[in-house]
């Protein structure tokens, strides 16, 4: 197998404290990604990057490989891209390379391994350079302002803010379950995102991205067996 799971997991977190290891329906959050990576059977390799001794255990006891997360790139302006070069470095040091990688944030515990599984199929069906997981909009962006330096402006034209819903495109927002590129493209321009990409869709429920303790009572809503 030519893919690598990289799942990036710091300790820290301002919205809820300890999140990736917050009890969920009686899981650590972290924990149904990595279950989700490896029931996918689509990995040589999940590994959990992270500067905490308590996630690097739980990944540990369900199945995962971990490597330890410099302290410089775990503070909360961390970025994921970061994250993932110091995985890839690591590995390369260790004399082990591999075409792709598959980005899993532990904040999406309703993305199965089915989702990656089909993600995976489409990036491979259509040739992609990059694939991102996303979720339609509720509201068109079209319908959108922005505001830069005091100014408004329309997101797109201002003639698209009076188009009906139906005559403008349809929006998809990054949900941040799945990221998918090959590793020596990303090495080359640290970027998760390169022409030709593809979008692999998910409906609104499964996009739910945990951030604040809301997001942990819908989540626990939609994974209770009796909602299923």
């Amino acid at each position: 197998m030519t893919y690598l799971a990289i799942i990036p997991a710091r300790g820290g977190s301002k919205g809820i404290p300890y999140k990736n290891t917050y009890p969920l329906i009686g899981k650590p959050l972290i924990q149904y990604t990595i279950e989700a990576a490896i029931s996918s059977a689509c990995f040589a390799k999940v590994i959990v990057s992270t500067d905490d001794e308590t996630i690097s255990t739980i990944a540990l006891s369900v199945g995962a490989e971990v490597l330890k997360r410099p302290s410089n790139i775990s503070g909360d302006s961390a970025r994921s891209e970061d994250a993932v070069l110091d995985v890839l470095d690591q590995l390369e040091e260790l004399g082990l390379q591999y075409k792709h990688f598959v980005l899993l944030q532990p904040t999406s515990p309703l993305r199965t391994s089915n989702h990656i599984i089909s993600a995976i199929s489409l990036y491979e069906e259509t040739q992609s350079n990059a694939l991102v997981s996303v979720c339609e909009m509720e509201h068109p962006a079209q319908k959108c302002f922005i505001e830069d330096n005091d100014e408004i402006q329309p997101m797109t034209h201002w003639d698209d803010l009076s188009k009906p819903r139906q005559d403008l495109a349809k929006t998809y927002r990054l949900n941040g379950a799945i990221y998918i590129r090959p590793c020596d493209n990303f090495v080359q321009d640290n970027s998760f995102f390169e022409k030709p990409i593809n979008l692999y869709k998910m409906n609104k429920a499964t996009s739910l991205d945990i951030d604040t303790m809301e997001d942990i009572n819908k989540a626990s809503s939609l994974l209770m067996p009796t909602s299923q």
